[in-house]
């Protein structure tokens, strides 16, 4: 049963985060997923191996979970078979639990994962014709209640831990078959085109899913540098985008130990707008934010700060405001590109989408002051899992519903393996 303890809701002060690197599992073994050589080391010699067994074994191990994706002990052929049993007894290379898979029309797929504590989350995948982008979360829920937002309706019930994070970028890669294939026990004269690896589908992240990164800045961190490892993941920093709301003490600490690309749902440019559908500006003002911005220590030319800017009829759409977004941006001498961001619906939602032509001359404005501004094409809409539409469809489907579905569906393979 999921513990339905929430996370402090933050007010006036930051929230808590909830101090632990991993979940613990009903079985009682220990998830090594999202951990670093280093912790994978420290935790096999806590079982009982001696320091420098324990180091070789979590370098072997490291290599087999993040280069090659494999989940199953037996498969690590360079470890002896008499360790397998041991590892296999004592710990796993889990993944986050699929409860449900959405394909939109348009190509988007959404995953509803759950924790192993009985927690519901979402990430999406976005295919385009020169990249694959994955959406991922952060935290179950949001504290942030920005008020055009899906996922700011549920209450913050706590972050995802490293491995939660990294989970949602091998999950990814399962189902694009996007691992390297070929034997790593080979002799030296042995023919290494068995070991190749598959043109990239996911070649994105962007930590734009549910939750705000900054707010979970130490797992955020900690899965995003296992990420970028090039004996990991090995995805580039340059790859990679974080996006808050505007936590303005930890952006400095973002771009010195992080480094990604950055993104600011900026979504207003006067303070009574932006307290309105971002509250957290209430906290953090729009001066504080660019200043905060103008400081990034990655931000050049070259790697310009990305502004995403939701476009909302008659609230933040006019040329006044597209005027002064760009006063904005020439005041703080911002590198910077905007992303307007036509609304996506959702039930209960206070606005509705600008214009076509409103949005257009928008963007004419900006683009006209020399600075980038395209038009997100919306994704994913018919499955919700547009920008701002992510809220977990535990909330929509009853255990009931979730449980016959997965039931018919047991039925129906066993039906078509007879």
């Amino acid at each position: 049963m999921a513990d339905t303890n929430l996370m402090t809701i933050p007010g006036a002060v930051d929230p808590v985060p909830v101090s632990r690197d991993i979940t613990p599992r009903a079985d009682g073994r220990i998830d090594l997923l999202g951990l670093p050589r280093r912790r994978i080391a420290e935790i096999f010699a806590e079982a009982g191996l001696d320091p420098k067994q324990a180091k070789l074994r979590s370098k072997q191990v490291y290599h087999w979970l993040y280069h090659r994706g494999v989940t199953d002990f037996d498969a690590m052929t360079d470890i002896g078979k008499t360790m397998r049993p041991w590892l296999a007894e004592r710990f796993v290379v889990g993944r986050p639990n699929v409860v449900e898979a959405q394909h939109s029309t348009d190509g988007t797929r959404k995953w509803l994962l759950r924790t192993d504590d009985g927690h519901d989350f979402e990430m999406v995948f976005i295919p385009d014709a020169d990249r694959g982008t994955l959406c991922v979360s952060s935290q179950v829920g949001c504290t942030l209640n920005c008020r055009f937002c899906h996922t700011g309706t549920m209450k913050l019930v706590r972050n995802l831990t490293p491995g939660e994070i990294v989970g949602q970028v091998m999950l990814a890669r399962d189902a694009l078959g996007e691992w390297p294939k070929g034997r790593m026990d080979v002799s030296e004269d042995a023919d290494e085109a068995e070991y190749t690896a598959d043109g990239r589908l996911l070649t994105n992240i962007v930590m734009m899913g549910m939750g705000e990164p900054l707010y979970n800045f130490d797992n955020v961190r900690d899965a995003l540098r296992i990420v970028m490892d090039g004996e990991g993941l090995a995805l580039s920093k340059r790859r990679i985008t974080l996006s808050t709301s505007g936590v303005v003490p930890m952006i400095e600490k973002c771009g010195d130990e992080i480094g990604v690309n950055l993104a600011v749902s900026l979504h207003a440019v006067t303070k009574d707008i932006r307290d309105e559908i971002v509250p957290l500006n209430k906290k953090y003002g729009i001066p504080e934010l660019l200043s905060a911005c103008a400081a990034y220590p990655k931000a050049s030319n070259a790697r310009r700060i990305t502004f995403e800017y939701v476009m909302l009829k008659d609230k933040n759409d006019s040329d006044d405001d597209a005027r002064e977004l760009v006063r904005l941006i020439r005041e703080y001498d911002l590198p910077a590109k905007v992303n307007l961001i036509p609304f996506n619906p959702w039930p209960g939602s206070a606005y509705e989408c600008s214009t076509p032509e409103r949005i257009k001359a928008f963007s004419n404005i900006v683009f006209e002051a020399g600075i980038s501004a395209p038009v997100r094409t919306p994704r994913g809409r018919d499955i919700d899992a547009a920008c701002g539409q992510l809220k977990t469809a535990a909330e929509k489907k009853s255990r009931a519903e979730r449980d016959r579905e997965a039931a018919a569906a047991a039925d129906e393979q066993a039906l078509a393996a007879e």
